[in-house]
């Protein structure tokens, strides 16, 4: 750029820059960055289309209250984004029962997965472990057991004399293990969560909630798809001894591919639950039911009022841009940026139609850029209501210009303070 130019240039305020359609996102909410003038746009509509006219009230679906159910506390969420579509009590501190073992799932998958615990290990059965209260998988004291067996076990017939076994095979002691189990149940963000033991014994200061019950089962599907069908086992068998799953939605419905109940006296009846329908999967967590067919039926209630009611939208595809911004001292002027991961989300039927999404970039990129560098921010608000908000990137590596282009836009950026 010769310099009458750019004298010219920097007298000229900055220029906004067309928006693509953009989208929601599984992510956290970011701090919103230093950012230009935003822009928004319908996130179906591509960025140089007509606006589509305004649905009328009576092109709008209906979409009612949660159903009422058999639970003290309970929680519904999408998987893919994390969204909540019902709730109560699901922060209050609640004994998780069994369900405790989905934690004890969490921290074997890790051994599995970091090797230090192999399927074919032979776990010997200490006496604790054989001495232990409630469902049992009837392993015997000194025996030597299958690490596979103990976790088939542990998931199907919730035997806490397997748990025990395994929580020492990988911890030295249940009590070390136990520490193992609040570690990760911190770095999953669950805020309401203690556990004392591994197996979900009664105690005053074991305990949890329906919202970190939820995230742990989310947890437990991303991070071990290799271990999760595990879950959806209908029966096993030990030492000549045929248990069926305690989980009766597995026969009810076939889209119903997982986790865990749970009871004792205290607790009351609790199932955790994962479906899947098409591109769709589900979270239900039941705590405190009154019997086997109050926590089957509530779950069930609350699946099909997700699957029924709500639908996912994706919103932007990762690594395309929605915007194009002015890059300083680049060897372009305009580069694009985006998110980096797939945006879905998940609205009430035949919505879509109302998702909004709002970009914001920094007011100065300045050359050279990585794609692991943050520039911007994407908001996402449905019917006026903020939903998401995820991280923009470049969507390629943004490198320096050549001399003449450096010292040019440095001279530009001094008349823009």
């Amino acid at each position: 750029m010769k310099f009458p130019a750019l004298l010219a240039a920097s007298c000229m305020p900055l220029l906004l820059l067309p928006l693509t359609a953009l989208a929601a996102s599984p992510m956290h909410p970011a701090k919103a960055a230093p950012a230009s003038t935003p822009a928004s746009t319908p996130a179906s509509t591509p960025a140089n289309a007509p606006p589509a006219p305004a649905a009328t009230p009576a092109a709008a679906l209906v979409t009612p209250n949660p159903p009422e159910i058999d639970a003290r506390a309970y929680i519904l969420t999408d998987y893919s984004s994390g969204q909540v579509i019902a709730q109560r009590n699901a922060d209050t501190h609640m004994e998780p029962a069994s369900l405790t073992k989905l934690m004890t799932c969490y921290v074997v998958f890790h051994a599995l997965k970091a090797g230090t615990l192999k399927l074919d290990d032979q776990v010997t059965i200490s006496e604790h472990a054989w001495k232990a209260e409630g469902s049992r998988t009837f392993v015997q004291v000194g025996s030597n057991v299958p690490a596979e067996v103990l976790i088939k076990g542990m998931i199907v017939q919730s035997g806490n004399d397997a748990t025990i076994a395994l929580a020492e095979r990988v911890g030295g002691t249940e009590g070390a293990f136990v520490q193992l189990m609040n570690d990760y149940a911190r770095r999953l963000g669950l805020t309401n969560t203690h556990f004392d033991d591994s197996s979900g014994l009664p105690s005053p200061t074991h305990y949890t909630s329906a919202r970190d019950l939820s995230l742990l089962a989310s947890a437990l599907v991303r991070d071990f798809p290799e271990y999760y069908p595990w879950f959806s086992l209908r029966e096993f068998v030990w030492n000549n001894i045929r248990q069926q799953n305690r989980n009766g939605l597995l026969e009810r419905d076939p889209s119903v591919d997982g986790m865990k109940t749970g009871h004792t006296d205290s607790a009351g009846y609790c199932l955790v639950t994962s479906a899947r329908r098409q591109d769709m999967r589900l979270i239900a967590v039941v705590l405190a039911s009154n019997s086997i067919k109050g926590r089957e039926d509530a779950s069930a209630a609350l699946v099909n009022y997700g699957f029924n009611f709500y639908e996912t939208v994706n919103v932007k595809r990762r690594g395309t841009a929605v915007l194009k911004p002015r890059v300083y001292k680049a060897a372009e002027e305009f580069y694009g940026v985006g998110p980096a991961t797939d945006i879905n989300i998940v609205v009430p039927r035949g919505q879509a139609g109302s998702i909004m999404t709002t970009a914001t970039v920094q007011r100065r990129l300045i050359a050279p850029l990585s794609t692991s560098t943050r520039v911007g921010e994407l908001q996402v608000v449905v019917n006026g209501k903020p939903v998401t908000s995820v991280p923009l990137y470049p969507i390629a590596s943004v490198p320096e210009g050549g001399f003449w282009s450096r010292l040019s836009d440095t001279v530009l950026l001094w008349f823009q303070k």
